[in-house]
């Protein structure tokens, strides 16, 4: 997954003020303690990190 799409998707399923958010501030356990944006500043693959958003907001399997 390119970085592109991963931001489309945030959008999309959050919404682009609250998804913005989301990436700089939640903190993802399952990457390290690391917020989206720092997971992917530090090499974490976007679909990854897109996959930790997804299941810490209950978001449908079908939609990750």
């Amino acid at each position: 997954m390119r970085l592109t799409e991963f931001r489309e998707l945030v959008e999309h399923q959050f919404g682009a003020v609250r998804g913005a958010s989301l990436v700089v501030d939640h903190v993802l356990t399952e990457l390290g303690g690391r917020t989206a944006a720092q997971a992917i500043e530090a090499g974490v693959e976007p679909r990854d990190v897109w996959r930790a958003l997804c299941a810490d907001f209950d978001v449908p399997r079908d939609q990750w």
